[in-house]
């Protein structure tokens, strides 16, 4: 369970920096439109605090059905890149264009951040502390905004204030959300199993769980996706490699999962022995069997 908590407090740095973000541009635009005078175009001063907002809109039109294909994890990754490149665009920001591009481009890794943290942190969370962990992206996101809103005052105490620096020093804490992205979080095990890969899946869970027997919640997982008529692999109940046949090797057959068709796999039983068994009052034999 605390492999859980961990995922939850690093996939919510996302949130943290969208709350960054929305700090540092309230003070920064009052210095962008000095420099760029702009006193006379409050168009393209408003624009320069909205394109965060226009391009997470964008991005999260099509980020459900992407992540869907691609993964969870792969779009946090692709979130905070985009957090970095947004940092040291904003950094550097020769002109006013280049600036609505970074912009532009950090609304791109809000959205994501925004809508793929708190999925990611639902189907990676045991039940039982789901609802306490999905209330990490909304803490983080006003941690981030605090934290900002301190570093900027002291920014501020300077005889000419960098607005520069103000909002390209998000790219450090994006470097740290890189890292952990990249390297710390694994993907999400409902995923996994939607594309049944159910090796990874129970990977994954025990080692969020902290235990090897995942049999029980990968089973709901499996179940959870819905039966259809036409039966696919994701919809399958997953037994245990115990549940043989008498013709069959134990031998050979330890390592191996059993998938059987929703239609004839109507219930489970977990024992609390560190071993779980598949009851099927009338499945006589598996469908297929994969390492």
């Amino acid at each position: 369970m605390l492999g859980a908590v961990l995922i939850a407090i690093a996939a919510s740095i996302g949130n943290m920096l969208q709350g960054w973000d929305n700090a540092t541009i309230a003070v920064a635009v009052i210095y962008i439109k000095k420099e760029f005078k702009l006193e006379s175009a409050p168009t393209i001063e408003g624009l320069i605090v909205a394109m965060s907002l226009i391009g997470a809109t964008i991005i999260t039109t099509f980020s459900g059905p992407v992540s869907d294909w691609v993964g969870r994890r792969y779009m946090l990754i692709a979130s905070s890149i985009l957090y970095f490149l947004s940092g040291l665009l904003m950094l550097w920001s020769p002109n006013v264009y280049v600036l609505l591009l970074g912009r532009l481009i950090d609304g791109f890794g809000i959205g994501l951040a925004v809508t793929l943290v708190p999925v990611y942190i639902s189907e990676t969370a045991p039940p039982e502390i789901r609802g306490q962990l999905n209330t990490f992206p909304q803490f983080s996101g006003s941690g981030g905004m605090f934290f900002s809103y301190i570093m900027v005052f002291f920014m501020t105490l300077a005889p000419i204030p960098n607005w520069r620096v103000i909002l390209g020093v998000l790219f450090i804490p994006s470097v740290l959300y890189i890292i952990l992205t990249i390297f710390f979080l694994p993907e999400s095990p409902r995923w996994l199993v939607s594309k049944g890969r159910m090796n990874e899946a129970k990977k994954v869970l025990q080692m969020l769980r902290g235990r090897e027997d995942v049999s029980g919640e990968l089973a709901l997982l499996v179940e959870g996706l819905g039966i259809s008529k036409d039966t696919t692999i994701e919809e399958y109940i997953i037994g245990p490699a115990t549940d043989l046949h008498a013709d069959q090797d134990p031998a050979a057959e330890k390592d191996k999962i059993k998938l059987y068709e929703p239609e004839e796999s109507l219930y489970w039983v977990a024992q609390p022995v560190g071993q779980s068994t598949l009851e099927v009052p009338w499945a006589s034999h598996p469908i297929t069997e994969v390492l």
